[in-house]
């Protein structure tokens, strides 16, 4: 190709002919966006693979990499069909990747003629109910849906509006929007999660749910003016997502042992300690799952409810209307409750309840926002709970942190050098780990 003696076009379609694979040109067509998100643009740019078609049976995917069967068995496993690999050339896919990029922004700048159009400010349940305001904070939701991201960030600028999505716990931008355009995205958002549309003084909480890729979500909305207009973070909640095994979680395995061993207790506290989104509710669930049984009653009380479990009494609270989690810890006692679960210790009314319960005979299982599990002890005592109580109903607790795992699909990529292996070995004792490991 260098010497000019065969196109790229050329010598791809003989390799497919050689491959026994189909040749498919992508140049001039446009991918349905549902469509295009089933291979997420991380992968799409790392693994050279795109889907462009698919039907009940299987998924066409286009790639300039044929031998990398692994992928193609991730997409298989996760649309749950057969994979049709087809063969295109490199010029041809970088085209096809640019529509991950226009997808979004076609729907923004639509957005922003229409509101470059209006000659006169309407007002904000209008503006909230326009098309293309609905299908731009649709396409947000969709896209961070399939980029598997925990939280939306919509931040406004004094001239723009910035879009980042956390993903695998670290933010990256989406999307730089007109400022203009804030005022439409932040009044849909306030309908969605049933908010004043004409507060922008204080903060406010809400939530929504949404219905996407076959699986339900519980949207946290969180809005809180700022100087140069109202900032917006949405978590992300699969309702349908099934909780880990014990196994799964990373404990090593004395503190798995431990653990196993304090959750077969029929009555005290266990507390799981940590700062947001480190996991304590995915823990606790994994806890709620090997506890569950028909010979016990288990009820929970948690905001918002992140996991449906059958079997389990689960309410999630509403302060609006009074019911917080002293109010539904104090309702589910009532309950002839075995084994209460508490989203949250928050303050003090909350605690002592819990203390109380896990004294009559309940195994009380909860989270508290602390460092770690040492500082739990003055926390609760800065709440007004008895340090003998404290310490004649606490049976466990647990700090814990998210690590980053590696992607299974790049594993590969990561080899320790000799150097960060002498690094590595000052600072921990490998062999003991290795051997604690492969007990």
């Amino acid at each position: 190709m260098e010497d000019k003696l065969i196109t790229e076009d050329k010598l791809y379609h003989e390799a497919a002919l050689i491959l026994k694979l189909p040749f498919i040109d992508l140049e001039s067509r446009i991918i349905r966006k549902d469509i295009l998100y089933i291979v997420p643009e991380s992968i799409a740019t790392t693994h050279y693979v795109v889907a462009f078609e698919q039907d009940k049976k299987e998924t066409k995917l286009a790639t300039t990499n044929p031998d990398d069967l692994q992928i193609f068995e991730f997409i298989s496993r996760r649309t749950g069909l057969k994979s049709s690999i087809h063969l295109t050339t490199p010029r041809i896919f970088a085209e096809v990747l640019k529509q991950y990029r226009t997808s979004l922004k076609a729907e923004f700048s639509a957005l922003t003629k229409a509101e470059e159009q209006k000659e006169e400010p309407e007002k904000l349940k209008k503006l909230a109910e326009d098309l293309p305001v609905i299908s731009v904070v649709d396409s947000l939701l969709e896209h961070a849906i399939f980029e598997r991201a925990s939280d939306i960030h919509i931040e406004p600028a004094e001239k723009e509006l910035a879009v980042r999505y956390r993903i695998d716990g670290i933010l990256r931008n989406v999307m730089t929007l007109p400022a203009l355009v804030q005022a439409g995205i932040v009044a849909r958002i306030k309908i969605l999660s049933n908010l004043k549309l004409d507060e922008h003084r204080l903060p406010q909480d809400g939530r929504f749910k949404i219905t996407a890729q076959n699986a339900k979500f519980s949207v946290r909305v969180s809005i809180i003016p700022i100087m140069d207009g109202e900032k917006i973070v949405m978590r992300l909640l699969n309702e349908g997502a099934e909780a880990y095994t014990l196994e799964q979680l990373g404990f090593e395995p004395s503190q798995l042992e431990i653990l196993k061993r304090n959750i077969a207790k029929p009555h005290g506290i266990l507390l799981v300690t940590g700062p947001t989104g480190s996991g304590k509710t995915t823990t606790l669930y994994s806890v709620l799952s090997v506890l569950n049984s028909p010979k016990v009653n288990i009820s929970t009380i948690e905001d918002p409810v992140e996991y449906r479990m059958a079997g389990i009494n689960q309410s999630q609270v509403n302060p609006r209307i009074g019911f917080t989690f002293a109010v539904g810890l104090r309702s589910l006692l009532r309950q002839d409750p075995n084994i209460i679960m508490v989203g949250e210790i928050r303050d003090v009314e909350t605690a002592d309840i819990a203390v109380h319960s896990a004294l009559t005979g309940h195994l009380v299982l909860s989270t508290l926002h602390t460092n770690d599990a040492a500082t739990s002890l003055p926390r609760l005592i800065d709440m007004g709970i008895p340090s003998f109580l404290i310490a004649f109903t606490t049976n466990l607790i647990i700090a814990q942190r998210l690590t980053r795992k590696l992607c299974p699909l790049c594993a590969e990529k990561y080899r320790l050098t000799k150097v960060d292996l002498e690094e590595l070995h000052k600072k921990i004792d490998i062999e003991a780990v290795t051997k604690k490991c492969a007990n």
